[in-house]
């Protein structure tokens, strides 16, 4: 921004309109830095949670956690073997620790790295993924190793599950499998709600093999197996309430009910009486 020397006779207005340009830069620089501060922090989790699948699949790494206060950062690494990603007197931890706060250029002692066990290894599907990764690189077939992770996600209490393997199965020819079991839902925001969702890629002889795996939750009130409302079209049928059960007779006395008496019949539907008029019995002769 180019400065232009004012007269002296307007030298408080000129220093008004200086301020004044500075804030708005001030004010556009604050906007800016917020939305680079939103990608970066996108790009900060995309790329840890890219390092960790690489160092922890055998340790079967099911996602991470980033929790940041104003004394430091901390992440919770998810996984199904804790004690393998503490490692020996907790080494593993610290070298992942130092690794990550070396990338990032995080401050000394500003980074905490936790393990988390996760509580239902069926219910997850980065855990199944990683899991029919390492049973296909063990040589398993493909349609026994599918049907064992059906099984045991269906056992774990899941309301359904898909499993698709594609690649180069058997012949020269790449072609997909698809494996299901139990209700699946495809669409919509209950799907995103219950659905977990994982891919993998296994490295083979004949070639690389794609692995996706769909666990669809129950709902759970309590959130620990599942989301804690429940889906758009369930009904809940109540069950009737059980008849009361009389074991000694019961007398209820009553006040009698005060009826108004009824009008004669004969009264009821006389005709009109009129005073001038009086009708004249009939005789016999008048015939």
């Amino acid at each position: 921004m180019q400065l232009i020397k004012p007269p002296t006779s307007h030298f408080g207005q000129y220093y008004r309109h200086v301020l004044q340009q500075r804030f708005q830069l001030l004010k556009m620089a604050s906007q800016i830095s917020k939305k680079r501060k939103f990608v970066a922090d996108g790009v900060f989790r995309a790329e840890l949670n890219e390092f960790f699948m690489r160092e922890l699949a055998e340790e079967g790494y099911s996602g991470c956690d980033v929790r940041v206060t104003h004394a430091r950062t901390e992440i919770i690494i998810r996984a199904t073997h804790t004690q393998e990603v503490l490692g020996e007197k907790g080494r593993r931890i610290r070298e992942l620790t130092a690794l990550v706060q070396k990338r990032f250029k995080f401050p000394e002692n500003s980074l905490e790295l936790y393990a988390e066990k996760v509580q239902y290894r069926g219910l997850s599907a980065i855990a199944q993924c990683e899991s029919l990764r390492y049973k296909l690189l063990g040589g398993l077939a493909v349609r026994r190793a599918c049907y064992g992770v059906l099984r045991f996600v269906m056992e774990s209490g899941a309301k359904g599950c898909e499993v698709v393997v594609s690649g180069k199965l058997r012949a020269a020819r790449a072609k997909s499998m698809k494996f299901t079991d139990g209700f699946m839902i495809h669409s919509g925001q209950p799907a995103r709600d219950f659905v977990d969702y994982a891919v993998r890629h296994v490295l083979l002889r004949q070639g690389v093999l794609g692995i996706k795996v769909k666990i669809m939750k129950g709902f759970d009130p309590s959130g620990a197996t599942g989301p804690t409302k429940p889906l758009p079209d369930s009904v809940a049928i109540t069950d009737p309430s059980p008849d009361k059960i009389v074991t000694e007779p019961l007398s209820e006395q009553r006040e009698p009910v005060a009826v108004p008496p009824a009008a004669p019949a004969g009264e009821e539907y006389a005709p009109p009486q009129d005073q001038g008029y009086q009708q004249q019995p009939e005789s016999a002769e008048a015939f």
